[in-house]
Order: C-alpha cells, then structure tokens, then sequence
C-alpha cells in the first residue's frame, strides 16, 4: 500500500476477498490481509476487531452484491408484478450460476463462509425476500395476483426456487434441463399467484 492511501474498511474486505481466493478459507489468516495491504496485522484489527469479524464483513459484502442487483428489478414499478417477479427470479437465477461458474474456487470459499455465517445469510434471505413481498404486495394491490399474505406468499416462492439459487444445488445449475425446469416452477408459481 502507497504511503498515501488510506487504509480503509473496503480495501481490507478487497484484499481479504484476494487472500481467500489465493488460500482458501482454512489457510487464510488477518496476517495474509496485512501483508498484502502492507500494513500491520494491528492496522487491521483496528478495523475489525476480530478474524470472525472480518470474515463477517466479507461474506456479507459478497452477499450484498446480489441483493444490490436485485433490488432494482423489486423496485421497478414500470414492469408488471408478474414480469418483475419473473425477472426477479431470473436474475437471481443469472447471478449465482455465474459467481458458481466464473470463479469456482471462490465461490466454493464463500460457501464454507456462508455457513460459518448464519446471521449474515438469514439476513440475506430476508433481505431478498423482502424484495418478493413488495413485488406480491404491488401484485395484489394492482389486483394482478392474489394472497391473503404477501410475505407469506413470498416465502414460499423463495422456498420453490431454492433449486436454482441455494449453493447446495450449485452442481445441477448448468445441467441439461435447468433452464427448462426454472420456467416450469416459475410458471406454475406465477399461474398460483394470479388472481
């Protein structure tokens, strides 16, 4: 790190994020980070007080990328709510075969993290299903789906789709088929929810 940069919270998750792709999870150390931001392992730690903190904050990061992207598409009430939920599904779909299959070591790296963080992946799912609620909510208001409880509802949606965004089910993403078995459940969800 040059003299007059400063070292801050998002340049340490970026290195952090280069250490686990270099060592993976098991091998990567704060001291890693340091060293490869040039700093002490103290100047870290200033930053996040500890290694699982650390890790956390990252997770959450990569977590964020997708619900970020999201969002958007939740949130665009020019769409339909049946088009918006279909994009939205879509999109989620997109977004994790292409972290599986563009960076697989990584990819593998933030599952094993994910599972160490529990609380940043419930927030996450709530995060993203919180954006199906709105897009049901906005379904039932325009009187284009019906539910007596939107999130509920959306719950449920998230729950169906799980094939094809849950990382347990990384390894059947690119299968023959996973395309057309992603319109099938979509479409029978969407048929479910029309009012």
């Amino acid at each position: 790190m040059a003299a007059t940069e400063t070292l801050t919270a998002e340049r340490i998750l970026e290195a952090t994020e280069e250490v686990l792709r270099r060592h993976g999870p098991a091998k990567a150390t704060v001291v890693d980070v340091a060293r490869a931001l040039g700093v002490s392992h103290g100047s870290v730690y200033r930053h996040f007080r500890t290694k699982a903190a650390l890790r956390e904050a990252v997770t959450k990061r990569w977590l964020d990328r997708t619900s970020e992207a999201l969002d958007g598409i939740a949130g665009d009430a020019s769409l339909d709510p049946g088009t918006r939920l279909r994009d939205w599904l879509a999109a989620l779909f997109t977004a994790k075969r292409r972290k599986a299959g563009d960076d697989p070591e990584l990819f593998a790296t933030y599952s094993v993290l994910a599972g160490e963080q529990v609380g940043a992946v419930a927030e996450h799912i709530d995060e993203l299903t919180g954006q199906v609620t709105r897009i049901v909510s906005d379904g039932v208001a325009a009187g284009v789906f019906r539910s007596d409880d939107p999130a509920v509802s959306a719950r449920a949606v998230f729950q169906a789709t799980g094939r094809f965004h849950d990382p347990a089910y990384a390894g059947e993403w690119d299968e023959p088929g996973a395309d057309a078995d992603f319109e099938a459940v979509v479409e029978l969800l969407l048929r479910g929810l029309r009012a």
